[in-house]
């Protein structure tokens, strides 16, 4: 996500003593970014989506939120907002340049109760961590991957999920990157060879010999069945080129087409798979009516990319709130 020059990430992580959650922070260049967003769950948990509308007054926003802790951690774009308002940075409102109200969209995913308390969600305080921790961050620096601020808590089928990141720049250019949040209610594995159904899609798979995927059939039904699935996939696909609010919400549109490649089923009624798009503007789209074509087909295949490195960079979870296996554990790296 970092190689779009100007953005940050951060991630603010709790657990243990009941806690298996977190937030994570995608922090704009000063001036912000233009948004949008789309969502396709039936389930979703949300915060000044409205906003992003391209109909809508809002050009451009400062920062976007991925928590967990269901709608009470949205409360973590609070604590955002609050460290926005300090630098300055927001929507103007009036003649002093102090009166400003940041837009920050959020997204929740499901994850109550996953360390062992369920009242262990994320807050102000949490998005606040997070949200430093990105102004913190060196230009274009790592992302931490795995089980980290949203993805803490996150659970992709029986796996466990996390948050992945990918980027590539395209041949004109222009970068593209996703972030995402895996915590489906579909399964990301093929039941009947253990493969990964993003692996799959990129078409550089190595399918596990048979009794590898024997034993591992054999720990996930020691695991007991599955919780009831009330789930989220969460992505921002972003890029440097320069879109109008309506390009980046067909970005943002697109991009699910990659949560489609790599989870199965998906956007079901307890899912609220939510994708954001940003778009810095620092390089030309073009003039060609199609130039938006190879964004569009890039971000797809980032977010189906980010989630097999979210999958592949968990580490298991055993605790009082549930036994959840990494695809590392089960089928090896």
């Amino acid at each position: 996500m970092t190689d779009v020059a100007g953005l940050r990430v951060g991630h603010a992580t709790r657990s243990g003593d009941g806690w298996l959650t977190g937030t994570t922070v995608v922090l704009a260049p000063e001036g912000g970014a233009v948004a949008a967003v789309d969502v396709r769950g039936g389930g979703p948990g949300t915060k000044e989506t409205d906003a992003l509308d391209p109909r809508n007054v809002v050009q451009r926003v400062d920062a976007v939120v991925l928590t967990g802790g269901s709608a009470y951690g949205l409360d973590a774009a609070s604590g955002v907002m609050a460290w926005l308002e300090e630098q300055g940075r927001g929507v103007p409102v009036g003649p002093d340049p102090a009166h400003v109200v940041p837009v920050v969209p959020a997204a929740c995913v499901f994850d109550l109760g996953r360390g062992g308390d369920f009242r262990a969600r994320p807050d102000a305080a949490t998005g606040r961590a997070a949200v430093e921790a990105a102004a913190a961050s060196a230009a274009g620096g790592r992302v931490p991957q795995g089980c980290v601020g949203a993805g803490t808590g996150a659970v992709a089928g029986r796996l466990k999920g996390g948050v992945g990141t990918a980027s590539t720049v395209l041949a004109s250019g222009i970068t593209v990157a996703a972030l995402v949040v895996a915590n489906a209610a579909g399964s990301v594995l093929d039941p009947g060879t253990g493969a990964l159904y993003g692996e799959m899609f990129q078409g550089r798979v190595a399918y596990p010999e048979a009794r590898v995927h024997e034993a591992a059939r054999r720990r996930l039904d020691e695991t007991g069945d599955a919780p009831a699935p009330l789930n989220t996939t969460l992505a921002v696909v972003a890029t440097d080129a320069d879109l109008t609010k309506a390009q980046a919400q067909k970005l943002a549109g697109t991009a699910h087409d990659g949560i489609a490649r790599a989870v199965r089923p998906v956007h079901l009624l307890h899912d609220g798979d939510t994708v954001f798009a940003l778009a810095t503007g620092a390089q030309a789209l073009g003039t060609h009516p199609l130039a938006l074509n190879d964004v569009l087909a890039a971000g797809a295949d980032l977010v189906t990319r980010a989630i097999v490195r979210a999958v592949r960079a968990a580490e298991s979870v055993a605790g009082p709130g549930g036994v959840w296996p990494s695809y590392g554990e089960l089928y090896g790296r």
